[in-house]
């Protein structure tokens, strides 16, 4: 574990290099939060209407938390980064190292983005609350639960890309993956809660990752039950063990595929 945490704390301190950065690239996030607000102010005439058990002041928390967790993973970066380790022949440097490849890809990416964490998490409950007006009523229980989940969705969302870079020892690019996956995110999940969707479809996406990296932590956190926790962590920790799993399995594949073809 110790060279996983120097593989972290490295990649904090290479960025606080570059902390400049994550507030100028905050600027493009507002332009979309700001369109997205405006679009709910539109749809909610009414602030205290309804709107499939969701009023205005929940909706923009609801995207607050979402697209906090969207624009924080950089997923097209990772998938792009891994894919090209691959492809260019890289991953084979790190075969003989006295670590795991898929750890390493993970453990350099959360520490890549830790400080983004940090930072955007101050940026947007700030935004929030100039629109808002007020915070939803939590308590710290709630909050730390609510945490707890913002971080499994971010470690679920990391491995789930991770596997889709791992792709390209299989395909030629992982990217129509990555733009797949990412707008299935994007609306399903993110732009709009899943009560949004017809019944049938609610019933499905509760088995796919948009509900536990996007919609789980955002619903607990603008309309927070101990019922609703229980079943999105549960399916959290079922998620990271099957994504963990996954990658594993992809990886010794791939590596596989490198040996038998003399790489």
């Amino acid at each position: 574990m110790k060279k996983y945490w120097f593989i972290f704390k490295t990649e904090i301190m290479t960025n606080l290099q570059y902390i400049t950065n994550i507030g100028v690239s905050f600027i493009g996030n507002f332009i979309m939060l700001f369109i997205l607000f405006n679009l709910w102010n539109y749809l909610y005439d009414d602030p205290t209407s309804l709107i499939n058990g969701y009023n205005k002041a929940q909706m923009i928390w609801y995207v607050i938390v979402t697209e906090y967790l969207w624009m924080l993973v950089g997923g097209r970066r990772l998938v792009r980064k891994i894919s090209s380790e691959v492809k260019s022949g890289g991953v084979t440097y790190k075969l003989n190292k006295p670590y795991s490849f898929t750890l390493y890809c993970i453990t350099e990416h959360l520490g890549s983005i830790f400080l983004k964490a940090m930072i955007y998490i101050i940026l947007f409950l700030g935004v929030g609350f100039i629109f808002v007006g007020h915070f939803p009523s939590l308590n710290i229980i709630n909050i730390l639960i609510i945490i707890a989940t913002l971080f499994m969705a971010t470690l679920i969302s990391t491995l789930i890309l991770t596997a889709l870079g791992l792709l390209a020892f299989f395909i030629e690019d992982s990217g129509p993956l990555y733009w797949v996956y990412s707008k299935i995110i994007l609306i399903l999940g993110t732009i709009f809660p899943i009560e949004y969707f017809p019944v049938f479809l609610q019933k499905i996406l509760k088995f796919t990752p948009v509900y536990v990296v996007s919609y789980g932590p955002a619903k607990l956190f603008v309309d927070f039950s101990y019922s609703n926790a229980i079943k999105i962590v549960i399916a959290q920790v079922i998620y990271l063990l099957v994504a963990y799993l996954i990658c594993t399995f992809i990886y010794r594949k791939g590596v596989k595929r490198i040996n038998v073809n003399g790489g």
